[in-house]
């Protein structure tokens, strides 16, 4: 219904606010991360909005960035997924730790947030794993914080991957080139180290 909205903060909380666009107060879900990127009460702010229409509510639900709207709605096309979870999800970890998550199979990091457990992580990485590429997401990955895309893709990727990285680069391998191979593994996190290393060797 709306693809954004302008307007200033009436009232912000945790996971809400109102938005004055006109004199009109809108209520908006949102998730922790876009309210901790508000501004004060009284000044402007640009929110990416999805419209949430069920049975008993229609619900304005709003993101500081197209990015996490466009996550947030990948996120409830999965079976299971509403946008109650996915708003939890974007709360306690950023979209691009979500896509990183995703590409490495790392079910512990999609697991972190409240309401989302191991089986719904899992659906996400099945469902989604394929909707983006591996390269490109580690490498946007190093625009987060002060890490870098390799040290982004260590701390989400899953123990196993992680430690045939670590293996490879023992073999005298560059740690972008191991990890390159890994990730181009498909379903590396159902297989045991040794056989990823092995994987990984032959991809080399």
């Amino acid at each position: 219904m709306y693809a954004y909205m302008i307007g200033k903060v009436a009232e912000a909380n945790a996971d809400s606010c109102v938005l004055d666009v006109n004199n009109i107060g809108y209520n908006i879900q949102i998730p922790a991360s876009t309210a901790e990127k508000l501004p004060p009460d009284g000044q402007e702010v640009k929110l990416f909005t999805y419209t949430s229409v069920r049975e008993n509510a229609i619900e304005l639900i709003g993101f500081i960035s197209r990015d996490d709207l466009n996550i947030f709605s990948m996120l409830i096309t999965v079976s299971g997924i509403g946008p109650k979870a996915a708003l939890s999800l974007l709360s306690y970890i950023s979209a691009d730790e979500i896509r990183v998550a995703i590409v490495t199979g790392d079910v512990k990091t999609l697991s972190r947030a409240p309401g989302l457990g191991k089986k719904s992580a899992e659906r996400i990485i099945v469902d989604l794993k394929n909707k983006f590429d591996a390269n490109t997401v580690l490498a946007a990955a190093s625009g987060v914080g002060t890490s870098s895309a390799a040290d982004a893709a260590d701390s989400s990727m899953n123990e196993d991957l992680a430690e045939a990285v670590e293996a490879l680069c023992a073999l005298g391998l560059a740690r972008s080139d191991a990890k390159k191979a890994v990730l181009s593994i498909e379903n590396a996190e159902d297989m045991s180290i040794d056989d990823i290393i092995s994987a990984a060797l032959k991809v080399i």
